[in-house]
């Protein structure tokens, strides 16, 4: 797939350090909606994320669609989402259960995921020919967090005078396990439909593990070519409005056209 690496990066990015307990409250619920293009003026994806945050619970969901020009190359119609439990106090998550589907793929499979004891186990109807060469082993799969999940962390990582991009993430989407390293770079001044101020620059590289089937594991040009994203501090969240990564299509960019960030409406 020609978005493998990105599509990745879009569903994983999250902070690796641990905040102060001691914080402003952070949001109930996150809304964003990001509109994507190739060259900037070519339309080829829509994306969602929102996140329902509760006192000891949290739940989330994320949406990609493929559209226009990328449907010659990456047929993708994708939702996904988990629940899971709040901690530590009050910000860690814990992941239940994951599941996610590609209505456009017609295998109609649901790639699910359950984190009993802390290690993700694969749960997929119907099954996949391979779960990889080799397959992610028990001990690569403990402690790994799923792809919407570890998008909510990267929210919920408050600023403090540190910066939530940086360190590496283990990450097992239901097959491939990878871990994402982050890298913070420079604050820069952004313009967009949905945001304006300043944002954070981070760099998102993917490291393959295991559970890649023959000839679908990243290359080291793959690996050495980050994503791009952007984190702007919102109402005590820090909220991903860009991101820009080079494809065989040329570069594809992904922007926020709504951001919502507050309290719940019953």
């Amino acid at each position: 797939m020609i978005l493998r690496p990105m599509l990745a990066v879009l569903a994983t990015i999250a902070a690796a350090w641990a905040p102060p307990a001691e914080s402003a409250a952070l949001p109930e619920q996150i809304h964003v909606e990001y509109s994507g293009s190739v060259l900037m003026t070519v339309p080829v994806a829509t994306i969602t994320i929102s996140a329902w945050l509760h006192e000891e619970t949290y739940a989330g969901a994320a949406n990609f669609r493929a559209g226009g020009l990328l449907r010659w190359f990456d047929d993708t119609d994708i939702v996904a989402s988990t629940t899971g439990y709040r901690n530590n106090p009050g910000r860690a998550l814990s992941p239940w259960r994951y599941e996610h589907i590609n209505h456009a793929s017609g295998s109609n499979r649901t790639v699910g995921i359950n984190f009993a004891d802390g290690v993700a186990m694969p749960d997929v109807t119907p099954p996949f020919g391979s779960m990889g060469d080799p397959p992610a082993s028990e001990a690569e799969r403990a402690g790994a967090l799923d792809p919407v999940t570890v998008m909510l962390s990267l929210m919920m990582s408050q600023p403090h005078g540190e910066r939530p991009c940086e360190g590496r993430l283990p990450v097992f989407d239901g097959r491939a396990r990878y871990d994402l390293r982050l890298e913070a770079g420079e604050t820069e001044r952004l313009t967009l439909r949905g945001y304006r101020g300043d944002a954070l620059r981070c760099r998102a590289y993917i490291e393959p593990v295991s559970g890649y089937p023959e000839g679908k594991r990243p290359t080291p040009e793959d690996v050495a070519r980050p994503v791009n994203i952007w984190l702007a501090e919102m109402g005590g969240a820090w909220v991903p409005v860009r991101f820009r990564a080079r494809t065989r299509i040329g570069d594809i960019n992904i922007v926020a056209t709504r951001v919502y960030a507050g309290d719940m409406v019953d």
